[in-house]
């Protein structure tokens, strides 16, 4: 490990773990994204090795590993991101409007666990600044990363207006997505999760396919972020959804709502609230779906596995399982900026080694 990486432990531990969670992440992606643009390199940073890329949804990304929808909710640092060593970087969650999220506090780390509970809510500046932001963003220099775009349902637009908000997103962000995600299993927005139920997903995702398909002017890979805490039965039933509507496939899994599993003391738990459990107390859980998806699923669909990824050797375990790319987010927050590059060196000693064998 290199001295900077080695730092990270300590100040985790006396300095940033004490500090209101939301708020060390707000200034260090600010300071990310400043060093970025000042260097346009980041220091400590080792490229993914060659043998680590892939070609999916037509582009080529140099590796499987990317970042989680919810660090980047506003699009504000795609190659800041990507720089650190991400293969992938999806954005979001966005809505059709903007909205300011839950009351904070809203986001608390458990270091106990290495995990993280959050609430926040969608927070985020709406789909049309996002937009906007993209379309800057493609119109000047920038970094040529697979780019997912995450959306979601405005809280205070009705049900039965969920489809419509969802479209209306489709519509703005389409055009700049490499592959677009409808997150339909966020448990912060109430009734959100209702969406799951098959009845009121076909409809949402066949419309907002033709969507994005018409405002982009080309095929958008689209696929849905399911929970893990749904039972299996209906995971098969949305799974099923892929080769009816033609979509590309499934993000699998969110967060979650349950507390089982952690080392942290249960008043603790209790004193945070609600929210949804991200980090290796997910892991189980998550390879689980996995595993499930990969054997109902046509070989061709592409399964983004995300859920408790805290090393190496968890990519290596979902991309043998199955899945066609890996998220991570939380093991990013409590790892540190160099995480990245630690895990994607152990992937590539990993083919040096089978190169030897």
């Amino acid at each position: 490990m290199s001295r900077s990486g080695a730092l990270y432990p300590w100040l985790y531990r006396h300095a940033i773990a004490r500090v209101d969670a939301e708020r060390t992440h707000e200034l260090s992606f600010a300071a990310l994204r400043r060093l970025y643009g000042v260097t346009g390199h980041l220091p400590g940073v080792i490229p993914p090795a060659s043998g680590l890329s892939r070609e999916v949804f037509g582009k080529r990304v140099a590796s499987p590993l990317g970042l989680a929808a919810g660090f980047d909710k506003n699009a504000e640092g795609i190659d800041a991101l990507a720089a650190l060593g991400f293969g992938f970087i999806e954005v979001g969650t966005v809505t059709g409007q903007g909205q300011p999220g839950n009351p904070r506090p809203r986001l608390f780390r458990l270091p106990q666990d290495r995990a993280i509970v959050n609430r926040m809510g969608f927070n985020n500046e709406g789909s049309a600044r996002v937009a906007a932001r993209l379309a800057a963003r493609a119109s000047t220099r920038h970094t040529e990363v697979l780019l997912g775009v995450n959306i979601g349902k405005t809280k205070a637009v009705p049900a039965q207006e969920a489809t419509a908000d969802y479209v209306l997103s489709a519509r703005r962000l389409a055009p700049y997505a490499d592959y677009l995600v409808v997150n339909v299993s966020s448990p912060n927005t109430p009734g959100l999760r209702d969406l799951q139920a098959v009845a009121s997903l076909r409809p949402l995702l066949a419309e907002v396919r033709e969507a994005a398909n018409a405002a982009a002017g080309r095929e958008v890979p689209l696929l849905v972020k399911i929970a893990p805490d749904l039972a299996d039965d209906d995971i098969a039933e949305i799974a099923a959804l892929v080769p009816e509507l033609s979509l590309a496939g499934i993000v699998a899994t969110n967060t979650t709502i349950s507390r089982t599993g952690l080392r942290t003391p249960p008043d603790t738990i209790e004193a945070i609230g609600a929210g949804g459990l991200s980090g290796p107390v997910l892991k189980e859980r998550s390879l689980a779906v996995l595993a499930l998806l990969r054997e109902v699923l046509p070989a061709h669909a592409v399964i983004i596995s995300v859920g408790g990824v805290s090393q190496a050797a968890d990519v290596r375990e979902r991309l043998a399982l199955g899945a066609t790319l890996v998220q991570a987010y939380t093991g990013l927050v409590h790892g540190g900026p160099l995480w990245v590059s630690r895990v994607t060196a152990a992937l590539g000693a990993d083919l040096d080694g089978s190169a030897d064998r």
